[in-house]
């Protein structure tokens, strides 16, 4: 909806200029009949007064006459471009918008549609992309599922090697769909606003330690070492435990995965300040290029695709840590050298208590 503003005098310099220009080929006439005239009274002061007093007169009249007539003619365009143009572009209480002013409003109106369309093509691209990638992270769990199953019935289950084997891979990627479903559920009730957080006071330091615990195994296995730096042995913090802790798993986890390095190590840092607990999470991998860094914490973006399907993640690990942070009020980011190492930094609200 548009509106105008309290509408005051302008000089429309267009009309003033031709009335100018009228009464000064009318002043140069009188000016030429006076030289040639023998006539004593043409050339008397009280003519002059009433010559130039009609002169005046005249300008005004013809300033407002040429004014009428532009505006008539503006306003008899205007209602008919109004045909094509939406209802409510001008206004019952708007009779009086000028060509210029109604210039600008359909300048206006061409910018926004630019804008808009603009957007719509990109939530179109979204669209398709988030389509596809959807369809491709079920699609490559599923068809292991059906080539399982089918071997299965073709006689794999009298072998019972086979058997155990493949029913143990259905499970896997029984549990890999599971995962995909429930990392959506939770982007999208995130996104929507029905999560709410519990929020409590608790010890950052001990969560992390208890993250460390349960990531242990897995760090062993890539020769990974797990430091936890602090400038205090307790640290509270007011937040949701559960999601804070999804959050130093899922960034964790993947420091471990794309580690591909000897002597990798992840060092998660927590530094009190004045009203929040700072913390950093960062590892010496392999880093990640500059064209990806940008991208990393959009659905299913992976850096190394062939590498998260074969370790079973979604792709949407940073995602959720993305959604859980700001469900939080705050902020992540990151920093990273490619072949040096990636770091992700955020803040949580300190404990009053």
């Amino acid at each position: 909806m548009y509106s105008t503003p309290k509408r005051n005098f302008k000089l429309n310099w267009v009309s003033a200029l031709a009335s100018f220009v009228l009464v000064a080929v009318i002043g140069t006439v009188i000016f030429i009949f006076q030289a040639k005239t023998h006539d004593q009274y043409f050339k008397t002061r009280d003519f002059n007064i009433f010559i130039v007093f009609t002169l005046t007169l005249v300008m005004i009249l013809n300033y407002y006459i040429l004014e009428f007539l532009f505006n008539y003619n503006s306003k008899k365009q205007i209602r008919r471009i109004k045909k094509i143009l939406p209802d409510n572009f001008i206004l019952d209480h708007e009779p009086d918008l000028s060509l210029k002013e109604f210039g600008e409003r359909v300048t206006l109106m061409s910018t926004q549609n630019d804008f808009e369309m603009d957007m719509m093509k990109e939530m179109e691209n979204f669209r398709k992309e988030y389509v596809g990638n959807v369809s491709h992270e079920l699609k490559t769990p599923l068809f292991s599922i059906q080539g399982y199953v089918s071997t299965l019935l073709d006689g794999g289950v009298e072998d019972l090697n086979i058997r155990d084997k493949y029913l143990q891979r259905i499970d896997s990627s029984v549990e890999r769909l599971l995962n995909i479903v429930k990392d959506l559920d939770m982007i999208n009730r995130f996104e929507a606003g029905q999560i709410e957080l519990n929020l409590i006071s608790f010890d950052i330091n001990e969560l992390v330690e208890e993250v460390f615990d349960l990531l242990d195994l897995e760090a062993n296995r890539h020769l990974m070492k797990l430091e936890l730096q602090s400038t205090q042995k307790k640290l509270l913090v007011h937040a949701d435990k559960n999601k804070i802790s999804q959050v130093f798993t899922n960034l964790v986890s993947n420091a471990i995965k794309y580690a591909n390095r000897e002597g990798a190590r992840i060092i998660v840092t927590t530094k009190e300040e004045a009203k929040f607990i700072s913390i950093t999470v960062e590892d010496n991998g392999m880093g990640i290029k500059p064209e990806n860094l940008t991208r990393i914490f959009e659905r299913f973006y992976r850096v190394e695709a062939s590498r998260n399907r074969k370790d079973g993640g979604s792709g949407l690990g940073l995602a959720i840590v993305k959604h859980i942070l700001e469900a939080h009020h705050q902020n992540i980011t990151v920093e990273s050298a490619y072949l040096s190492g990636t770091k992700f930094k955020f803040r949580l609200e300190k404990s009053s208590l």
